[in-house]
């Protein structure tokens, strides 16, 4: 079959979901959980059958056009990037479906939980593969949507306005970065990223177009509405930080920065002090917090800034390793928010000053929660190590060394305010009973840190192909 086939499949079958997830809801619950799990199994299963395709394409890339009106053809790329991206996603996406099962199963809603789930991947999925700006912004207002209906599941009034600032600041982010993307069309009459290679913007149209990033990528001093994410179900928090939402924003770049356009020389300093200050502002701020999700939420806000310097790099080591993060970080991030999910639903607790001791009665939890640590911190032979190191080699390489001491810098903060967070639940007094989720949602957590693991003492796998993403990224820029 035709790759366009599979590149295809990968997008409808997610985005069918917000029609057959509720269809299969009148036959059964159960099968409508069944039904939900497959879509995001085949969804993952899919974009394997494009590997060897684009691996063995001289040029790296297969492009195909469905002719609509003027500018506004469907445009699908693919490469190693973006077939990358779309694994680690919908491969996240399908565990987090998985814990779903349990972890909702005494909620209301559920029917419209599944299908926003399954439509927030397939958003991604069509972003990922969109060469067209336009459809790229419509699978990007999509996800929106997506997260505004999950942050504010539960309808309390509090949480519905929390779900609406989040949906308020990434909607205007959007729209601030169409407005770029409106400007680079007046200059080169086109809306084909394949066609605009290499094309020099304007400063003007490289700030519309960060904020946009910026506010998804919850990159400070956009970064607010994430930690208020957290009053949603600890499913949809590992979705917005792990699989979908934040890697939406890095995502772009790539593809518009590093893939498409030539930016102007100014921002080659900017861009990377922009991103690391907003880590140090994050990781300082998860220092002074209690609320276990609010801690992880900064968390994020802190690690996405090394995938952004990844990719500013513009060298193979540097390209590679902000790949390899938006892995390793998915992996360890949303292993973290599920096993926030059974210690909420064990203490009904999120303040860490009232946990604590919960290691005994808690054991795979406070393991995997601890392995998933140790990844997002760096430690070998974890994967996070492999990814983190890769950035700041590649800054170095960019002839940044300051730029790779703030990095470093970030790096140790990390590990403060997580080993914190660990002792706090885990060790120490213990304040409050706790026990074990169900089996299910245990193992998912536990497969999590299992491929935490696995991903860095098998780094060549994912490895070679970040490396063959990043190659071609770059040999593109020269």
């Amino acid at each position: 079959m035709e790759p366009s086939f599979f590149a295809l499949g990968t997008i409808i079958v997610p985005v069918s979901g917000l029609i057959s997830v509720p269809i299969a809801s009148f036959i059964s619950a159960r099968f409508r959980n069944f039904w939900a799990l497959l879509l995001a199994t085949i969804t993952f299963i899919l974009p394997l059958f494009l590997i060897p395709s684009v691996l063995g394409n001289p040029d790296g890339q297969i492009v195909y056009r469905y002719p609509l009106i003027m500018g506004f053809d469907f445009i699908l790329l693919i490469d190693a990037l973006s077939i990358f991206v779309s694994l680690v996603s919908s491969f996240v996406g399908a565990l987090i479906v998985l814990y779903s099962i349990d972890y909702i199963a005494h909620e209301e809603f559920q029917t419209e939980y599944y299908a926003m789930v399954i439509l927030f991947i397939g958003s991604m999925m069509g972003l990922v593969y969109s060469g067209n700006l336009i459809f790229m912004y419509l699978f990007w207002e999509i996800a929106a949507i997506c997260s505004w209906r999950l942050i504010g599941f539960y309808r309390v009034p509090s949480h519905i306005v929390k779900a609406d600032k989040a949906f308020l600041i990434t909607f205007f982010g959007a729209v601030v970065m169409l407005f770029g993307f409106i400007q680079i069309y007046g200059t080169t009459h086109t809306f084909d990223m394949t066609a605009m290679r290499s094309v020099p913007i304007s400063s003007l149209a490289v700030f519309l177009i960060l904020i946009g990033m910026f506010s998804k990528s919850a990159t400070f001093p956009l970064h607010t509405w994430l930690p208020d994410a957290g009053i949603a179900p600890s499913t949809v928090t590992s979705l917005l930080h792990a699989a979908v939402l934040v890697k939406i924003g890095v995502y772009a770049y790539a593809r518009l920065f590093c893939y498409t356009f030539n930016i102007p020389t100014e921002w080659n300093l900017t861009i990377p002090l922009l991103v690391m200050f907003s880590s140090l502002v994050s990781a300082g701020a998860a220092f002074v917090e209690n609320d276990i999700k609010r801690i992880l939420a900064l968390s994020t806000v802190s690690q996405i800034g090394y995938i952004f310097l990844g990719f500013w790099t513009r060298t193979v080591i540097g390209v590679a390793g902000g790949a390899l993060f938006i892995l390793m970080h998915g992996l360890a991030k949303a292993g973290l928010f599920l096993c926030a999910g059974i210690i909420e639903h064990s203490t009904e607790k999120r303040d860490i000053r009232e946990l604590g001791g919960l290691f005994k009665s808690m054991p795979f939890t406070a393991i995997s929660f601890l392995a998933c640590i140790l990844s997002v911190i760096g430690i070998p032979p974890f994967g996070g190590f492999f990814s983190k190191f890769m950035v700041l080699a590649g800054t170095v390489e960019a002839g940044r060394p300051g730029i790779a001491f703030m990095g470093l810098l970030v790096a140790v903060m990390t590990a403060m305010y997580l080993f914190r967070l660990f002792h706090a639940i885990f060790l120490g007094e213990k304040k409050k009973d706790g026990y074990e989720g169900t089996s299910l949602m245990v193992g998912v957590v536990f497969a999590f840190a299992i491929f935490s693991l696995l991903a860095g003492i098998f780094i060549s796998f994912s490895g070679n192909f970040a490396e063959s993403a990043a190659v071609h990224i770059v040999e593109r820029l020269k």
